[in-house]
């Protein structure tokens, strides 16, 4: 394991007058996370200026506490997490600082990020410590109800806690689509079927794309996250369950989420060696900030519903059950088998 810099604000300011900087610090040679040691009387402006200096850099900077670092808190956690996962925790950093664009340019930079690492040794690590998967199943993902007043879109693949395949996602993105026609004006419910909301991307689909500009035109076309937040002012996300990586984040566009008591939310990517991949570095990082999604992602934790509402992942909990949503009787018994792409 390589040696982690342990920096004071001296230090710090020491290390990033070098000219020889981006030699010494990053990824690329093996220093992808650096922990800074902040006292009550350090200069926050002289911060700020290492923290710029260190910005185009592939590092992630951690710290007990404070605003000076990426990430803070456990610090023995964070640094372990970075250094497990280099490539996708400093992309990851890299792609949450770009989220200050337009949402289109934001998610062309996150799927550039995503295709690059779907490539990359890390999510090959993780494919092979798993195996390939393979599914045959082509019954419909997505039902549209209507009436007078209100659209309903419901996911429906209960068996498999409605991952999210290729499929599942032109259907999602049809149904968005229709329901942001011009002249619609209706309320629009995003329900599931079954255990869960949604536990992610379908694993079966890991692998299959290896090449980076085939990745990125494919998830480019067929993400449904422009067509949902389109009708976001008009759209209750109505989450249970399992709320796992594509899950939340596509839930994380609506106006307004709503929660189930049971609900369990996880971002999973960096340890697959990957990023959130359908908006979540936009969607999530508007609901709850950059820095404590780069910590959600670094830590892959799991989240109550409570500990969602207290960051304002999500806007209310529901107490009570509705009836329109068919719970079924399978558990998750590994989570870690539905997680997103």
């Amino acid at each position: 394991m390589p040696a982690v810099p342990h920096w004071s604000l001296s230090d710090a300011v020491a290390a990033t007058d070098s000219i020889d900087l981006r030699f010494e610090i990053g990824a690329a040679v093996d220093a992808p996370v650096v922990i800074l040691e902040a006292q009550p009387s350090d200069d926050p402006v002289q911060w700020q200026r290492v923290l710029d200096r260190l910005a185009p850099l592939p590092v992630v900077t951690v710290a007990a506490d404070g605003d000076i670092a990426d990430a803070t808190g456990d610090i023995d956690a964070l640094v372990a997490a970075v250094l497990a996962h280099p490539h996708a925790a400093t992309t990851a950093l890299q792609v949450l600082r770009s989220t200050s664009g337009s949402l289109t340019e934001c998610l062309i930079v996150e799927s550039i990020a995503y295709a690059m690492l779907q490539a990359g040794p890390e999510h090959a690590a993780w494919i092979n410590s798993r195996g390939q998967r393979v599914r045959s199943d082509t019954t419909p993902r997505v039902r549209s109800d209507a009436n007078d007043t209100g659209i309903t879109i419901t996911l429906t693949r209960p068996r498999l806690h409605n991952l999210l395949d290729r499929q599942g996602r032109d259907e999602l993105s049809a149904a968005f689509a229709l329901a942001g026609l011009p002249g619609e004006s209706r309320l629009v419910t995003w329900q599931a079927e079954g255990a869960s909301f949604c536990a992610g991307g379908d694993p079966a689909e890991f692998g299959e794309v290896t090449d980076p500009p085939t990745a990125h035109t494919i998830r480019m076309a067929a993400g449904p996250s422009l067509q949902l937040a389109a009708i976001a002012h008009r759209t209750t996300a109505r989450v249970h369950g399992a709320c796992v990586g594509a899950g939340i984040e596509l839930a994380a566009f609506a106006g307004t989420v709503v929660a189930d008591p049971s609900t369990r939310f996880r971002l999973p990517e960096v340890t697959m060696g990957l990023i959130p991949g359908v908006g979540g570095t936009w969607s999530i990082a508007r609901r709850i900030g950059c820095r404590r999604t780069l910590e959600w992602l670094l830590l892959d934790q799991d989240v109550d519903a409570e500990t969602a509402l207290r960051w304002g992942l999500i806007d209310e909990i529901s107490t009570v059950e509705r009836t329109a949503r068919i719970r079924s009787t399978r558990s998750i018994t590994n989570t870690a088998d539905t997680v997103e792409s």
